[in-house]
């Protein structure tokens, strides 16, 4: 193997790696979520941590820091205790990873969802950032 094809196939296994590691903290946190655990979520955040929320429109709330963003998650799962988040894809490229999901719960003694999509971005396997977007 010559050297441009050696650092080619040095390279593809530095992707292939870093996406693999981006795959397994979305998953790691999208079950803590489920769970409700926010100490769980804040041991996967980096401590500079940024989550823009889908509201209020039109830009949404940006929460910066892990413990504010735990903090949050922390009110936020007080409020619904029955949601559940559903990923139904992930696209993950390097270290960023775009997540399609279901955002489902009881509202007024009906089954209520919601679609959207969140932005990831994570360094040294946690989440530096979560970005939400919802359709509607």
């Amino acid at each position: 193997m010559n050297p441009e094809q050696n650092a080619a196939m040095n390279s593809a296994q530095h992707a292939a790696s870093t996406e693999q590691e981006t795959r397994t903290a979305i998953e790691r946190f999208n079950q803590a979520f489920n769970a409700h655990d926010a100490d769980a979520l804040s041991a996967l955040m980096t401590e500079d941590t940024v989550f823009e929320d889908t509201s209020p429109a039109p830009d949404g709330r940006r929460i910066e820091g892990k413990a504010a963003v735990a903090d949050y998650w922390r009110a936020w799962f007080a409020r619904n205790s029955d949601a559940q988040f559903d990923a139904e894809e992930m696209i993950v490229s390097d270290n960023r990873a775009v997540v399609r999901w279901v955002y489902r719960k009881m509202r007024n003694g009906q089954p209520w969802h919601l679609r959207g999509v969140d932005v990831f971005t994570v360094r040294d396997g946690k989440v530096a950032a979560k970005l939400a977007y919802v359709k509607g």
